[in-house]
């Protein structure tokens, strides 16, 4: 009999009732985002097998159905023409067989053969403390129906040198050869990369180590979330390391995000590294994956939450979001990230005004979902910024400072605090100018922001009270402000029967 705990019940396990009983206790809490994929009920956390496949871009994520900790992972399937309006559809994966007994872990997608081929990881728990981990395979036909294939898995167990910390398959075609990259643990509990070849995609033979060169800095324990991507001629190699030490402002969260900007050379399986930094500056990132748009940019996802942390959404029987999809491109050998431009077909009423001012400026405001485009001329201004989610009671603050050539995200001001042991302010360096760029994406409980063209960006959830809807500019000297308030409209379209999408 394989090792069990109550956490590990598929979504099959449960009646109509108690799936009914879920999806009341979520449905109309205010903090639910309008344009930002989250769950209906449960836990979501990494986003999966993101593609554009016949006419339709899909998204799946790691999916708890049964509460907000991490318990059996299913995914949660969405599509969409035009990656802001998208319908739930049926459970994707139900993690039901030996060889994924305790989760279908995360993975990514690729086109094969005119199917999408998901690839994902089987999790194996031997006990509560041994684990193991076999690399999946799913695929989904033409008319959209998605079947496990028929020999998994791809790859059983994992190579010698290494924990059952092995998962999260990126895969790729280069050279005409398959790759796949898993992020993993050194049996001396370190992180690395280890790279399997395949000439059609099923059949995998083990390279070896991927190694990056140029890279003097300890990277912890464990490497998750492993991400390629070829950029105009550059390699962008994306990941999640588990176990970075802080360096002053940098790597303060849990878990963070970092990226290397080089050469991938699978012959000799190395990465030479240009550059390497933090992907973001922000409270809530991890776990990023890209894939090719309809009109072949470069587009991602990442999961805007942390691990085992209790968020003010619990009480309610669901957790964390998805970040809205952000472009990418590389320029001057740093990565820049904005919103997809499909953001304009959400727009709704629009409202603009340019002025003068020193000290305070009010922007009242109805609610907690809108874009934000602000340009701040500074002139002598020294210090100077954004406040968020305004009432008398809290706020949110966004501050430049010129002395420091920093720019800080503070949430000591809101009311409902969490995951304070991290700290409540985030900081990044920033070349301040005469003039600041801002875009801000604000959905009830997360705010996305992006400085100076995706030079610097901000993720963090925020839980603020009903009547904290306002917006504030500030300065310490006179500085020209313009900006254009967009109101947003509902993004996930609702299903007349909600409870059809988990296979009942």
């Amino acid at each position: 009999m394989r090792y069990k705990e109550p956490k590990h019940r598929t979504i099959l396990e449960a009646t109509k009732e108690e799936l009914a009983q879920l999806l009341e206790k979520s449905k109309n809490d205010n903090w639910k985002p309008i344009y930002h994929i989250h769950p209906e009920f449960g836990l979501l956390n990494d986003p999966n097998g993101l593609a554009y496949f016949n006419g339709y871009y899909h998204l799946f994520h790691q999916w708890y159905p049964y509460g907000t900790t991490h318990g059996m992972k299913h995914w949660a399937h969405l599509k969409s023409k035009n990656l802001v309006e998208w319908t739930r559809e049926k459970v994707a994966l139900i993690p039901t067989e030996d060889y994924e007994a305790h989760g279908a872990y995360s993975g990514t997608a690729l086109e094969i053969n005119h199917q999408l081929y998901l690839y994902y990881t089987g999790n194996i728990k031997l006990d509560k403390i041994n684990r193991s981990a076999n690399q999946c395979l799913a695929i989904m036909n033409g008319e959209g129906k998605i079947e496990k294939y028929a020999f998994n898995p791809l790859i059983k167990g994992i190579p010698e040198g290494y924990t059952g910390h092995v998962r999260d398959p990126k895969v790729f075609k280069k050279n005409d050869s398959y790759y796949m990259i898993l992020g993993a643990q050194r049996v001396n509990e370190t992180g690395a990369f280890i790279v399997y070849q395949s000439s059609n995609g099923l059949d995998w033979n083990f390279l070896g180590e991927l190694t990056l060169k140029n890279l003097n800095q300890s990277l912890g324990y464990m490497w998750e979330c492993p991400d390629y991507m070829e950029i105009n001629g550059k390699d962008l190699l994306i990941f999640s390391p588990q176990g970075i030490e802080p360096q002053n402002e940098k790597y303060k969260n849990l878990f963070n995000v970092t990226y290397a900007i080089g050469m991938l050379d699978l012959e000799t399986l190395t990465f030479e590294v240009e550059s390497f930094d933090e992907f973001e500056s922000g409270f809530d990132f991890y776990a990023t994956q890209m894939f090719k748009g309809k009109d072949g940019q470069t587009l991602l996802f990442a999961w805007a939450g942390l691990g085992e942390f209790e968020y003010p959404t619990d009480e309610f029987g669901w957790a964390h979001c998805l970040t809205f999809p952000r472009e990418i491109t590389i320029k001057e050998n740093k990565v820049l990230q904005m919103p997809a431009k499909e953001l304009s077909l959400l727009r709704l009423d629009r409202e603009s005004k340019s002025d003068r001012c020193q000290g305070v400026v009010l922007i009242e405001n109805k609610t907690n979902t809108y874009e934000l485009n602000v340009t701040l001329e500074t002139n002598n201004t020294n210090l100077f910024g954004i406040h968020l989610a305004v009432s008398d009671e809290e706020h949110l603050n966004l501050e430049f400072n010129k002395s420091s050539q920093t720019v800080t995200l503070d949430r000591s001001k809101l009311k409902h605090q969490f995951v304070e042991e991290f700290g409540v302010y985030r900081q990044s360096q920033l070349t301040i100018g005469d003039k600041v760029e801002v875009k801000i994406l604000m959905d009830n409980s997360i705010a996305e922001i992006f400085i100076n063209q995706g030079e610097v960006v901000f993720t963090t959830r925020l839980f603020p009270l009903k009547t904290s809807t306002n917006i504030e500019i500030f300065s310490d000297q006179f500085m020209t402000y313009q900006y254009e308030k967009y109101d947003l409209k509902q993004g996930i379209v609702k299903r007349e029967d909600d409870l059809e999408v988990f296979n009942r």
